[in-house]
């Protein structure tokens, strides 16, 4: 009987992948990923290379390389609000920090697939820890399919095989400028790529549907949806995907 439930499993994710071959950056078992989570803030003057080190890294790798920047919340009150911060993103910080046990949390840092942490300006380990991570394969099986139902709301579905695991889905603006008037980077014009927006997560059936909002000042072409599996016990992840928003 299991042996029947997975093949109807399967064969439903199958057919969800067909839905969504035109996307980008659908999630292949026979192949590794990264997905690079960047804790930064516009507040900060050691941030500045790390955004600029994980633009550089999606100018290099167009495939199976997941970047998503959590703006955090602690440094808006020394000089300068970062209006793409966040509390949810510096508690997200936090449970890492208590997961991971580095003991504090720090920006720029990044996170590579959920288990390795360092400097997020260290483009050494960076790249180090993405090769890594592109060299390893998963049997875990993660589609979504995105679709805008008016200005400000994205409908998503997606389906996975996997268990004891969360279900991430986040709306990310695919890029960002913004002059600084005050604080540590006064001054200075900041970029940014894969800013996360909006996160919902689930925890992992074989399939769900979610709704992500997009801030007022955006449209769904600024945008992409960021999908990524993992584990509740651990946090590695084991899957991940990116699709544009129909």
């Amino acid at each position: 009987m299991k042996t029947l439930i997975f093949l109807i499993a399967i064969g439903f994710i199958t057919t969800s992948f067909s839905c969504a071959d035109s996307l980008a950056k659908n999630a292949n078992s026979d192949k590794g990923f990264a997905v690079v989570e960047l804790f930064t803030s516009e507040g900060c003057s050691s941030c500045p290379p790390a955004d600029k080190a994980v633009a550089d890294l999606l100018k290099e790798h167009t495939s199976n390389v997941y970047v998503l920047g959590y703006h955090v919340d602690y440094w808006d009150n020394l000089g300068w609000k970062d209006k793409f911060s966040n509390a949810a993103y510096s508690q997200l910080q936090r449970n890492y920090a208590h997961d991971l046990k580095s003991g504090s949390v720090y920006t720029p840092q990044i996170i590579v697939n959920g288990t390795e942490a360092f400097v997020g300006s260290d483009k050494n380990k960076l790249i180090a820890a993405v090769t890594k991570g592109l060299q390893q394969s998963s049997d875990i099986k993660l589609g979504i399919d995105a679709k805008a139902s008016n200005n400000q709301t994205v409908n998503v579905s997606f389906t996975t095989n996997a268990s004891d695991a969360n279900v991430h889905i986040a709306l990310v603006q695919l890029s960002a400028e913004n002059k600084i008037e005050r604080g540590e980077n006064t001054g200075a014009t900041l970029h940014h790529v894969n800013i996360v927006r909006d996160i919902k997560t689930l925890t992992a059936p074989a399939n769900g549907h979610i709704a992500l909002t997009i801030p007022a000042d955006l449209s769904s072409k600024d945008c992409s949806v960021i999908a990524f599996i993992q584990n509740i016990n651990d946090n590695k992840i084991t899957a991940a995907t990116e699709v544009s928003i129909q």
